[in-house]
C-alpha cells in the first residue's frame, strides 16, 4: 500500500454533545456522521489541555502542553511568540516528502518566527490568533478602538471582507487537495467554528427553527463546519484519493461558557454548547472540558463503523500518524501509536493519562480518574486543595467524589500524578497565594 494521505480536521469549542453520532439530538451533522461510519468513532478520546494554544501544540507535536512549551493560551497582539522551534507532525511529513498545508487558526504565535510556515507548514492561510469576526476578520477582544485585522495567505496579509470564513477555510483546503492529489499531501484545516462571535449565514441558521436563539446559532456554525467537511471529503473522492486518506476529526477542547458579545458590546450570560452529559466546560479538566467529539476513518487501512472505546489523546496522533506511513517516531514525543488498536480492534494497554493546567492537576487509569484544584469553567473558580476521585464507567458525569471509599487507589493516582507534575516543574504556589 502506497504512503496514505493525512488530512487533519480541528474544531474549535465543539461539545462532546454536539455532533449527531455522539448523541446530539438537536444539531444535525450528516457529513461527521458519515465519516464515522466510514471509520471509527474514538469515544474517549481526550485533548491534552482544556484550552485551545496548549491542545493545538500537543497535536502537532506529540507531547504534553508543558514539555512542548505552550501552556496557556497565547494573546493575539502582532508580535507574541508561541509554540518554540522543535519538530512537528508538519516538519516530520515535510521530511516524508509530504506537501503540506494549514487552512485556519494557528494560536501558536503571531510573530515572525513562530508562524505556520516557520513550523513545517508550506503554505498558510488563515489567522493568527485566537478569534476573529467570521465576516471582517478582525480580532477585537481586548483592543477597544484598535482592532487588530488577522487573515494571511502565507506572510501576505490579505482582505476578504464579507466572507464568511468557515466557508473560505474550506474552499481553500479544498483547493489544496486539488492542487497536490497526485503526491502525499498533509491538509490540517483547524476551523474556528463553533468558537465566538456568534456568527452564520442565515441559510444555516433556517435549518433550526424550533431552536431557541442561543442554541440556534450554536447549531447553525456547527452545520457550517459540517459542510465543509463534507466538502473536504468530496474532493478527496472527487480526486481518487479518499481511500488512502487518513482523515482524522476532533475538536481542541470541550464547548465554551464565556460570555458572549451578542450585539451591542454587552457581555451576557452563555451556557455554551453540549457536553453531552459530561461534567465541566473548556478550561475545567472535568471530563467536558477535556473529552472531545473524534473521529478517524481511513478506507484503505482500517475498519469502519465500529467504536474504540480506550482513551486516547491528541498528543497520540504524531506518533500514529507517522506509524501510518511506515515511519519510526524518534525524538521526544510523549505520545503512543494506537494504529496497532484500532486495526486490530482491541484495546490498548491501560497507561495512565494526565493533564495540567494552572492548579489543576488530573489523571485517568482505566475507568478511575482524579482531579484536584478543580473548576467548572474558564474564568470560574478553582476548589484549591480539592481532590477527587470518580469512577467514570459508573459516573460518567463526575458527580460523586469516592475517594474516601477507595483510599489506596486515591493515593497510588495522586502520588503518579504529583510525579508526573514534578518532571516539568509544576508550580501551584501562584495560585495558592492568590486565593
Amino acid at each position: 500500500m502506497t504512503r496514505p494521505n493525512v488530512v487533519v480536521i480541528y474544531a474549535d469549542d465543539l461539545g462532546y454533545g454536539d455532533v449527531g453520532c455522539f448523541g446530539s439530538d438537536d444539531i444535525r451533522t450528516p457529513h461527521l456522521d458519515a465519516l464515522a461510519a466510514r471509520g471509527i468513532r474514538l469515544t474517549d478520546w481526550y485533548s491534552n489541555s482544556p484550552v485551545c494554544s496548549p491542545s493545538r501544540a500537543s497535536l502537532l507535536t506529540g507531547r504534553h502542553p508543558a514539555r512542548a512549551g505552550v501552556q496557556e493560551i497565547l494573546g493575539g497582539e502582532r508580535g507574541t511568540p508561541g509554540l518554540p522551534a522543535q519538530p512537528t507532525l508538519a516538519t516530520r511529513l515535510k521530511d516524508e516528502g509530504y506537501a503540506t498545508g494549514l487552512f485556519g487558526k494557528w494560536h501558536l504565535g503571531t510573530s515572525e518566527g513562530y508562524r505556520p510556515r516557520d513550523r513545517g507548514f508550506d503554505h498558510h492561510f488563515g489567522f493568527l490568533a485566537g478569534c476573529v469576526d467570521y465576516y471582517s476578520h478582525i480580532f477585537y477582544w481586548g483592543h477597544g478602538v484598535n482592532p487588530v485585522h488577522d487573515l494571511w495567505d502565507d506572510e501576505k496579509e490579505v482582505w476578504d471582507n464579507g466572507r464568511y470564513l468557515t466557508e473560505v477555510i474550506a474552499d481553500k483546503a479544498v483547493d489544496f487537495i486539488g492542487e497536490n492529489a497526485d503526491n502525499p499531501f498533509f491538509c490540517f484545516v483547524p476551523f474556528n467554528a463553533p468558537h465566538y462571535p456568534m456568527h452564520a449565514p442565515q441559510e444555516y441558521v433556517d435549518r433550526f427553527p424550533e431552536l431557541d436563539d442561543e442554541r440556534r446559532i450554536m447549531a447553525a456554525m456547527v452545520s457550517a463546519m459540517d459542510d465543509g467537511v463534507g466538502r473536504i471529503v468530496q474532493a478527496l473522492e472527487a480526486h481518487g484519493v479518499a481511500e488512502n486518506t487518513l482523515v482524522f476529526f476532533s475538536s481542541d477542547n470541550g464547548p465554551s461558557a464565556e460570555s458572549r458579545n451578542w450585539l451591542n458590546g454587552e457581555e451576557i450570560d452563555y451556557q455554551g454548547g453540549s457536553t453531552g452529559g459530561l461534567r465541566g466546560h473548556k478550561g475545567s479538566l472535568f471530563d467536558g472540558g477535556i473529552r472531545v467529539p473524534a473521529i478517524v476513518s481511513w478506507p484503505a487501512g482500517l475498519p469502519s463503523d465500529i467504536d474504540w472505546t480506550t482513551p486516547g489523546m491528541m498528543m497520540d496522533l504524531v506518533p500514529t500518524i507517522l506509524d501510518a506511513i511506515g515511519v519510526a517516531a524518534e525524538g521526544e514525543i510523549d505520545g503512543v501509536s494506537v494504529l496497532p488498536h484500532w486495526r486490530a480492534q482491541d484495546e490498548a494497554e491501560e497507561r495512565t493519562l494526565f493533564w495540567e493546567y494552572g492548579p489543576q492537576l488530573a489523571a485517568r487509569r482505566g475507568p478511575w480518574k482524579l482531579v484536584t484544584s478543580a473548576r467548572e469553567h474558564l474564568g470560574g473558580p478553582f476548589e484549591l486543595g480539592s481532590v477527587m476521585l470518580v469512577n467514570l464507567d459508573d459516573d460518567r458525569a463526575e458527580s460523586r467524589d469516592v475517594s474516601a471509599e477507595h483510599p489506596e487507589i486515591t493515593a497510588a493516582l495522586r502520588a503518579e500524578l504529583m510525579a508526573w507534575a514534578e518532571t516539568f516543574a509544576w508550580d501551584p504556589a501562584p495560585w495558592l497565594a492568590s486565593a
